[in-house]
C-alpha cells in the first residue's frame, strides 16, 4: 500500500496526548511489522528523570567507539528529527519519509491511522534503525504499558524514579516503580535513587540485578576518572551519576568505549550551557528540579525562566528552587496543557518569590532555563541567535 503523504503531514492529524490509551493496539502492530525487520541488540531505559542524558552518553559513547548506533528519545525541542538519533546524527527528512513509506505499507492504512503519535513514532523508529548494531530505546512516560515496551530487550536500564504522571503511573512512589520495573525482560541496571522504596521493590524483582551505587567500589579508579571528566565538563552531580549508569549498562552487555570519549559528548538541554550565563535544562519534575538546585548550591543566585504544565507540582518545584534565585521570569509556551497564569502568579506570590515576564536576557544576570521541553523551545524560539550552536 502507497502512502499518500509524507511523514510530517501525516504525523500532524495524530493528536500528542490521549485520555484512554489502547494498550493491546501497539502490541498487535509491532506483531505485524517484526518479521519485516531485524531488531539489533536493544537497551531499554525507563525512569522519571535522567532517561534523555543518560541514553545519549551510551550511544555517543559507542558511535565515538565505532559501533552503529541508534538512540531513540523523546520529546524533541525543536524538530522531530531530534527523537531519532543514528551515528551521531538527527535523522534526515528524506529518511523519516521512506521509514514512514515502509512502516505504513506494512501496517496498512486503518492501523496506521489508529496508532497514537507516540506508538506510530516508535515503531517507525525501529524501522529506520534496523540496520544498526545498537539500539539505545528510551521509554516515553511508561514502563509496562509503553509503546517500547513491545519489543525485547537485552538489558534494561531504571533511572531514577519519581512522582510524576500519577494519572497514568500510580499515586505512590511504589506503584510507579512497579509499573516502571515491569518493563524488565531479564536483566536490569538500577541507578542511583532518591527514594528507598525504589531499591527495595528492585531487590524483589526475578531478574538479574546491578546497582549503580556499587560503582565505586568495583571500578575505584574508573569512577575517579569520571570524577575528574565531568567536572572538567562542568557537569552537575545528577549528570555525573547519569554518566555511572551509562556506563554500567554498556558494561553488563560488553560492549566497549573510550572514557577520555566523554568529552566530546553533547547533552543539549540537561543542564547544558548554552552561552556565558545562561543554563537550559529540560526538566519539569520535583525530582529534577531538587537535582538542579543541589547543582546551584556553589552558584551565585540565578534568574528562573519558568513555566509549568497543569499536571505538574510547580508549587513545590518553585519552593525547592526558592533559595538560589533572585526572581523569576514567566515565559509564555505554546500548549494546551500550560497551567494557568493566573495560578502560577498566585504561587509565586504566595511564595514570596519576586517575578516578571521574561522579554530578554541581561548580560548582568545568571540565567537558568527550566521547566519543559515547551519552555526551552519557547525561550530559544525567542532568542534565536542562539540555535545556530544546535
Amino acid at each position: 500500500m502507497k502512502v499518500s503523504s509524507s511523514f510530517s503531514q501525516f504525523m500532524e492529524e495524530k493528536p500528542l496526548y490521549y485520555k484512554e490509551i489502547d494498550h493491546e493496539r501497539v502490541h498487535i502492530a509491532y506483531e505485524m511489522l517484526k518479521s519485516h525487520i531485524v531488531q539489533p541488540l536493544t537497551i531499554h531505559i525507563v525512569g522519571t528523570n535522567g532517561k534523555g542524558s543518560t541514553g545519549r552518553i551510551m550511544a555517543s559513547l559507542l558511535h565515538f567507539s565505532g559501533r552503529r548506533v541508534g538512540h531513540f528519545s523523546s520529546p524533541h525541542i525543536l524538530k522531530f528529527n531530534e527523537r531519532i538519533w543514528i551515528n551521531g546524527e538527527d535523522i534526515s527528512d528524506g529518511a523519516l519519509d521512506v521509514a514512514h513509506e515502509r512502516l505504513y505499507s506494512i501496517l496498512g492504512e486503518e492501523m496506521s491511522n489508529a496508532l497514537s503519535y507516540f506508538e506510530y513514532t516508535t515503531l517507525l523508529a525501529f524501522v529506520a534503525m534496523e540496520q544498526l548494531e545498537v539500539i539505545v530505546l528510551e521509554a516515553g512516560l511508561g514502563g509496562e504499558f509503553d509503546a517500547t515496551n513491545v519489543c525485547s530487550k537485552k538489558l534494561s536500564v531504571i533511572t531514577p524514579i519519581g512522582l510524576d504522571h500519577q494519572d497514568f503511573l500510580g499515586e505512590s512512589i511504589e506503584e510507579i516503580a512497579t509499573t516502571k520495573m515491569n518493563s524488565i525482560n531479564k536483566e536490569f541496571v538500577l541507578a542511583y535513587q532518591v527514594h528507598k522504596e525504589v531499591y527495595e521493590i528492585a531487590e524483589k524483582r526475578e531478574a538479574i540485578l546491578t546497582r549503580v551505587d556499587t560503582f565505586q567500589e568495583m571500578f575505584p579508579a574508573e569512577y575517579k576518572e569520571v570524577q575528574k571528566l565531568t567536572k572538567q565538563l562542568e557537569w552537575s552531580q545528577y549528570l555525573f551519576e547519569n554518566t555511572l549508569t551509562a556506563l554500567y549498562a554498556l558494561k553488563k552487555v560488553n560492549l566497549t568505549y573510550a572514557l577520555e570519549d566523554l568529552l566530546k559528548v553533547k547533552l543539549f538541554g540537561r543542564f547544558y550551557r548554552l552561552s556565558s550565563n545562561v543554563t537550559i535544562d529540560v526538566g519539569h519534575n520535583l525530582l529534577a528540579a531538587k537535582a538542579i538546585s543541589k547543582a546551584l548550591e556553589s552558584k551565585n543566585k540565578v534568574v528562573l525562566v519558568y513555566n509549568a504544565l497543569n499536571d505538574k507540582d510547580y508549587v513545590s518545584i518553585l519552593n525547592e528552587f526558592k533559595p538560589h534565585i533572585k526572581r523569576v521570569e514567566i515565559i509564555k509556551i505554546d500548549t494546551t496543557r500550560a497551567v494557568d497564569i493566573e495560578c502560577l502568579e498566585k504561587a509565586l506570590k504566595s511564595l514570596k518569590i519576586s517575578y516578571s515576564f521574561f522579554d530578554k536576557i541581561d548580560n548582568n544576570d545568571e540565567y537558568l532555563v527550566f521547566g519543559s521541553f515547551y519552555v526551552v523551545e519557547a525561550f530559544l524560539n525567542k532568542n534565536e541567535q542562539n540555535i545556530s550552536i544546535l
